[in-house]
Parts: structure tokens; C-alpha cells; sequence
């Protein structure tokens, strides 16, 4: 008897010794899940599901190195040393799926580092909203990116088609059979000195300031822009056409696009303003310019690019390049550029010969 109330005592202590640790111990939650980021295969390669969202996001970009020399294809400047630009890209690209459609936003940073810091600078290339075809934000004017800019050579807007980054809205309808339209708002941006178009010389006020143009509108009354298309896989055919609201006059564009194979094509843009001075659309000299390019991939990792643009002032423009792939994602191109200047070019310029010059831009896509 004495033995088993020995053992039963032991017992019961024990468990109360164990229970009072029991209630003592602290308790471990179950770690959370781990949410791995997944790829979205939604909307093309790169996109990834930002965790916790439906949204779809993509960043790209590119660092690059531009090294000229020789003349200055734009203005005719001797350059005494090399002109040396080097630059940092970053694409952010974020798409999800609503009851009107994809939902995407864009925005595009540019960090530029010029001969030493001469010209340091960040911008905002593009921020833009897209919804069932409407766009809102800033980029580049569609009077420019509608009919594709130029050719695939660097120094492709000597003679320039149009103005670039402007804030806009606009709506794109895209039809089932290659057909495309578009209208749309600008506000304009930038702007020219105004000089005499006899002599060159710059106008002056009554303070002995240098008279300047804007193109951004002064009102309410927006720049107007319109355009169509028609793509199919011959090539495309594209239009467009902007009322400046400031000057009052109209530019347009034509642009015919051929692909001769899967490794050669070829383009020509003709343009035609109605005023006599550049505005925000008509940016050549004189009434009407063009354009003519071509591409050929002449191997597995080179592409050459060639183009020449006339504007009816009498300026000619050309470069010729090779675009050379070193290996995936870093690009080497050497290009080679010739201006003849001539009218209202060679007067402002303080040129009336030719300019000859190069350049070669180290690119690293990602």
C-alpha cells in the first residue's frame, strides 16, 4: 500500500510539474507562406505579378555611350575634341486586366552625362495611362510617332519630322484587319529662336532681347492631331496630320513601308507644312521635306541602316551605319554623317559648305 501511494504521489507531481511548464512555454506561430514572385506570360516576355495584386509589371531599359567626332551633322560645328554622351535608360511597364480593358501605364526616365558634366541631365521621357484606347500623360507628339519617326540610323532627325515629348490625349481605334486611327490634344513644348529669313540674323525687341517662338499653346485651344493606318505584312501605309493652334497653320505627313524580305526594307516620308516659319508640327525649313531609308541584316549579328532626308530649303541630310551585335543584349554602331547646308540653315549656321563627321554608340539592352 505504502509503495503505491508512492507511486501514485510521483505521478500526480510530475504532471503538474509538466503542465506548469506547459503554461509557461512560449508558442511559435506557424511561419507565413512565402509569396514568390511569378511570371506573367499575359502580356509577352518580362512581366512579372507585382506579389499580392493582378497587376503585371515589366522593367527594361538600356545603358549606353555615344563618342562623336568631326563636324556637327545639325549645325556644322568643328568639334575640337570628341563629344561624349553617355546615358542610363529605365522603362517601367504595368498592365492588369478590367472590366474595360487593359489597364496599362508606362513611364520612361532618361539620366544623361555629357563631356564632363557640361550637361548633366534627368528627364521624364514618357508617363502615360492607357484605358480602351484612350491615352493620357506625356510623350513624344503622335504627329512624330504615329508614322514610326525615321530610319534605324542615330543621327536620324538632322532634318527633323516632327516635336517630341508634349503632354496629350488621345484615343486610338484598332480595327481587325490592319486598320488603325487615331485623334488627339497637345499641349506643344519647346519653341525656336526667330531670326530674319534673309540674312540669318537675330530679331530683337525693343530691349535688344532675342525674340523668341513658343509652341506651347497660350489658351485653351489645344493642338489638334489626326491620323490612320493600314499595316500588313507587305509593309504598312500611314498618315498624319496637326493643326498648330498657335500659328494656325497645318503639317502633315505620308510614310509607305515595304519589306522586300525578312532581312530587307525600306521607307519614304514626304512632309508639307502651310506656313512659312517652323511650329510645332512643320519642323523642316520650307514647305515640304522627305525621307527615303533602308534596312538590310546582312548576317546574324549585323544590320545595315542608310537614309537621306532633303527639306525644300536645300538642306541635304545622310548617314550610313552597321549595327553589329557583339553578343545578346550589347550592340556596337559605328555610323558615318554627311550634311550639305544650304538656305536658311547655311545663314543661321554661319555655313554655306558641307559638315563631315561620325559617331559610334556602345549599347547594353536589358
Amino acid at each position: 500500500m505504502n509503495i503505491k501511494s508512492l507511486l501514485f504521489g510521483s505521478a500526480a507531481a510530475l504532471v503538474a510539474v509538466t503542465g506548469a511548464r506547459a503554461a509557461d512555454a512560449v508558442v511559435v506561430a506557424e511561419p507565413e507562406p512565402v509569396e514568390y514572385v511569378k511570371v506573367c506570360d499575359a502580356y509577352g516576355s518580362g512581366f512579372y505579378y507585382i506579389p499580392g495584386t493582378e497587376t503585371c509589371l515589366k522593367i527594361s531599359g538600356y545603358v549606353r555611350a555615344d563618342i562623336s567626332a568631326g563636324d556637327d551633322a545639325y549645325s556644322g560645328t568643328k568639334r575640337d575634341t570628341y563629344d561624349w554622351r553617355a546615358r542610363a535608360l529605365l522603362r517601367f511597364d504595368a498592365r492588369s486586366e478590367t472590366e474595360l480593358g487593359t489597364l496599362k501605364s508606362f513611364a520612361e526616365l532618361r539620366y544623361n552625362f555629357k563631356n564632363g558634366a557640361d550637361a548633366e541631365t534627368v528627364d521624364l521621357n514618357q508617363a502615360t495611362i492607357e484605358l480602351g484606347g484612350f491615352r493620357v500623360g506625356a510623350a513624344d507628339s503622335q504627329f512624330t510617332t504615329w508614322t514610326g519617326y525615321l530610319g534605324g540610323v542615330i543621327n536620324d532627325d538632322v532634318i527633323a519630322e516632327g516635336s517630341y515629348v508634349t503632354n496629350q490625349i488621345s484615343y486610338t481605334f484598332a480595327g481587325g484587319n490592319g486598320f488603325s486611327a487615331f485623334v488627339g490634344l497637345e499641349q506643344g513644348s519647346g519653341g525656336y529662336n526667330v531670326v530674319d529669313v534673309i540674312t540669318g540674323a537675330p530679331i530683337l525687341d525693343a530691349d535688344g532681347e532675342q525674340v523668341t517662338s513658343s509652341n506651347k499653346i497660350n489658351d485653351y485651344t489645344p493642338h489638334v492631331v489626326a491620323g490612320a493606318k493600314f499595316e500588313q505584312a507587305w509593309g504598312s501605309l500611314s498618315g498624319v496630320v496637326g493643326y498648330d493652334s498657335v500659328t494656325e497653320e497645318f503639317a502633315g505627313k505620308l510614310r509607305a513601308d515595304v519589306k522586300f524580305s525578312d532581312t530587307i526594307s525600306a521607307f519614304i516620308i514626304g512632309g508639307y507644312k502651310t506656313g512659312d516659319e517652323k511650329d510645332f508640327f512643320g519642323t523642316w525649313n520650307g514647305d515640304y521635306a522627305v525621307w527615303g531609308g533602308l534596312t538590310a541584316k546582312v548576317s546574324d549579328k549585323a544590320t545595315v541602316n542608310g537614309q537621306v532626308g532633303y527639306e525644300e530649303d536645300g538642306t541635304v541630310a545622310a548617314a550610313l551605319n552597321v549595327e553589329y551585335q557583339l553578343v545578346p543584349g550589347f550592340v556596337i554602331t559605328p555610323e558615318v554623317n554627311y550634311t550639305k547646308f544650304d538656305g536658311f540653315r547655311s545663314l543661321y549656321s554661319g555655313r554655306a559648305d558641307d559638315a563631315f563627321g561620325g559617331i559610334i554608340r556602345f549599347q547594353r539592352n536589358f
